[in-house]
C-alpha cells in the first residue's frame, strides 16, 4: 500500500466533498461538481486520466435521447452488474437523491451508461431517469443503494440518509435542520419501477453515510451516523432479500464485530467480492486511518485489519478529508490545502495503491464522501469551474492538448448570455432576474442583422415586448436594434419626391336645393290673411 502526491491540472477546485466516482469500459469518471454546470460541459460529467502523477479532467456529452441530470453531491450511487460476471450486458450505474448546489433534495433514479466510444476516444454516456410508482423513498442524501439477486430475479435496495424536516414541523428557526430519515428499507423494482417499503425491527433508529455491500441477496450494513443520539456505534446488520414468486421476504440480523465508521471509502479488488475500506471518521473531531479488508462468501461477511499507508503529517493534521473510489485497489482522496490563496489550490489530492504491483487500475467504483463537516450554503457561480475545449475534440495519449489553461479560458462577461450588448445595456450576471415567461436562467436576447455576421443583443435592453419577441421568433424576418436601425435606414434609397396632384372638386348632380316659389304681392297677402 502507497501513497502518491497528485496534481490536477485542470483546476482541483472542480473536486470537492460530494463528488461521485464511476468506470465505464476501463473509464473513470467524475460526476457531482462544485455548482451549476457551464456551456463548455453543460452534463457536469468528467472523464479522469492519470497520467505520470497528474489528474486530467475532460468533459462528457450525453446522447440525443437522454434527460437532464443535476450536478448532485452525495448520491447514493451502485453498478448495475449482470449476477453473471461473464456477460455481455451494458455497464451501468444507479444515481438516487443527492444534493443539488441549490441544496434541494433530489428523490429521482437515473440510469447512467455508456453510449458510443469513437476510434477518437470520445466518450459518449447516456442517462436516462427511471419513473418510479408506489412507496417512493422521499428526497434524501447520504443513503446507499444496492443490487441484490434471488431466483433469477434482481431488485435494488435503498436504506438510511437524511432529509430536511417534514413540513409540518419546519419552522423559520429550523428551515435548513436535518433528520434522519424513517429506517424503512425500500425494494425497488427496475423492470416496472415499484416501489415498497419494509419495516424491520431490527432496524430502529435512522442511519447515514454508512458503508454498504451486497452479494447475492444479501446486504451488509457497516457503521453510519445518527443525528438523533450524534452516535457511531459499531453496528453490523446483515439483510437478505428473498425475491419469491408472490411477496418478497425481508429479515435482518445484528451481527457482532461492526465497525465504527462514517463517509469511509470503499473499493474493489478485482471480480472477487474482496472490498477495503479506507479513510472515514470515527468521531466528528476524529478521522479514522485504519483500513479494513472485508470478504463476501457464501458463509457471511470476514472483516480484518489491514495495512495502512504511511499518512503524511498534513493528511494528519487536517480536520476533513473526503474522496472516492477509482476502482481495481485505487482511491482518490482530498484534504484542505494549508494557506492556499488561490480557490484551484484550495485542496491537495492524493493517490491511495492498496496493490503495489499493480498500476492505477479503473474499473467499479462507489462515491464516499465527508458531507457531514461540509456547510451547507450555496454556492457562487463564481467558485465554479470553466472548460475551454470542447467535448468533441480528438484526444491523444501522446499530446497533452487537453491541459486546463486559465488564460485561454472564455470569459462568459463578454461572450454568450452575458455579453453587453450596447451601451445602455442593462443586464448583470450577479443582478439578472428573470423578465418574459420565456427565461429560465439566461436572459432573452435576439439576434440584429446588422454586416455580415451580425450580433446578438437582449430583448430587454431593446424594450421588446413579449408579444413582439415571440413573433420575431417564430418569423422568418430581420431585425435590427436600435442602434443599427437609423444606419440601416439610412442606406435605403430615399423615395422619389412628387408634386402633390390636385384634384378639383366635383359638382354633385343630386344635390337637394330648396324650392323657391314666386307669388305676387296680392297672393302673398292672400295667404297670410288665410293662414291668420
Amino acid at each position: 500500500m502507497s501513497l502518491h502526491l497528485v496534481s490536477v491540472v485542470n483546476s482541483a477546485s472542480l473536486i470537492h466533498p460530494g463528488f461521485s466516482l464511476m468506470n465505464f469500459d476501463g473509464g473513470v469518471f467524475l460526476f457531482g461538481q462544485k455548482g451549476w454546470p457551464k456551456r463548455a460541459c453543460p452534463t457536469g460529467v468528467f472523464n479522469v486520466r492519470y497520467k505520470q502523477g497528474e489528474l486530467k479532467l475532460r468533459p462528457v456529452s450525453f446522447c440525443n435521447d437522454s434527460c437532464y441530470l443535476p450536478p448532485l453531491r452525495c448520491p447514493a450511487v451502485t453498478q448495475l452488474a449482470p449476477e453473471n460476471p461473464e456477460s455481455c450486458e451494458t455497464e451501468q450505474y444507479l444515481i438516487h437523491g443527492g444534493k443539488t448546489p441549490n441544496n434541494e433534495f433530489s428523490d429521482h433514479l437515473y440510469i447512467m451508461s455508456l453510449e458510443s466510444r469513437g476510434c477518437n476516444k470520445k466518450v459518449t454516456l447516456q442517462c436516462v431517469e427511471k419513473e418510479l410508482v408506489g412507496e417512493i423513498p422521499e428526497a434524501r442524501y447520504g443513503h446507499t443503494i444496492n443490487m441484490v439477486y434471488s431466483h433469477g430475479k434482481r431488485a435494488c435496495v435503498l436504506f438510511g440518509g437524511r432529509s430536511y424536516m417534514p413540513p409540518g414541523q419546519r419552522t423559520t428557526e429550523n428551515w435548513n435542520s436535518m433528520t434522519d430519515c424513517s429506517p424503512h428499507v425500500y425494494l425497488i423494482d427496475l423492470d416496472f419501477g415499484c416501489c415498497t417499503s419494509y419495516t424491520l425491527q431490527e432496524l430502529t433508529d435512522g442511519q447515514s453515510f454508512h458503508v454498504s455491500l451486497s452479494r447475492k441477496d444479501s446486504v451488509y450494513f457497516l457503521g453510519g451516523h445518527t443525528l438523533a443520539s450524534n452516535s457511531r456505534p459499531p453496528r453490523l446488520f446483515r439483510l437478505r432479500v428473498e425475491l419469491l414468486l408472490g411477496s418478497p421476504a425481508l429479515s435482518c440480523e445484528i451481527l457482532p464485530y461492526g465497525l465504527s465508521l462514517t463517509s469511509a471509502i470503499v473499493t474493489r479488488l478485482g471480480p472477487d467480492y474482496e472490498f477495503v475500506i479506507v479513510g472515514g471518521y470515527t468521531s466528528e473531531s476524529h478521522k479514522r486511518f485504519e483500513c479494513n479488508t472485508v470478504v463476501l462468501d457464501d458463509s457471511g461477511i470476514h472483516i480484518m485489519t489491514r495495512e495502512t499507508p504511511e499518512w503524511t503529517g498534513e493528511i494528519r493534521q487536517s480536520k476533513t478529508w473526503f474522496g472516492g473510489s477509482m476502482g481495481e485497489g485505487s482511491v482518490l482522496m482530498g484534504v484542505p490545502a494549508e494557506g492556499g490563496q488561490a480557490l484551484s489550490e484550495s485542496n491537495n489530492f492524493y493517490i491511495v495503491k492498496l496493490r503495489q504491483e499493480e498500476e492505477l487500475g479503473q474499473t467499479c467504483s462507489q462515491e464516499s464522501t465527508d458531507q457531514e463537516q461540509e456547510n451547507s450554503t450555496p454556492l457562487e457561480d463564481s467558485e465554479e469551474f470553466y472548460f475551454s475545449r470542447e467535448p468533441d475534440e480528438l484526444q491523444d495519449d501522446d499530446v497533452d492538448d487537453d491541459t486546463y489553461n486559465e488564460e485561454d479560458e472564455e470569459d462568459e462577461s463578454q461572450t454568450g448570455y452575458w455579453v453587453k450588448c450596447c451601451l445602455r445595456c442593462q443586464v448583470d450576471i450577479n443582478t439578472w432576474v428573470p423578465n418574459y415567461s420565456t427565461e429560465l436562467n439566461k436572459p432573452a436576447m435576439i439576434f440584429c442583422s446588422k454586416g455580415e455576421e451580425g450580433h446578438w443583443v437582449h430583448a430587454l435592453c431593446m424594450d421588446l415586448s413579449e408579444d413582439l419577441l415571440v413573433c420575431l421568433s417564430q418569423e422568418n424576418t430581420k431585425y435590427f436594434c436600435m442602434d443599427h436601425m437609423e444606419v440601416v435606414q439610412g442606406l435605403q434609397t430615399p423615395p422619389q419626391k412628387l408634386l402633390p396632384v390636385k384634384h378639383p372638386p366635383m359638382k354633385n348632380q343630386h344635390r337637394k336645393v330648396p324650392v323657391k316659389l314666386k307669388m305676387s304681392p296680392a297672393k302673398k297677402s292672400f295667404i297670410r290673411r288665410l293662414f291668420e
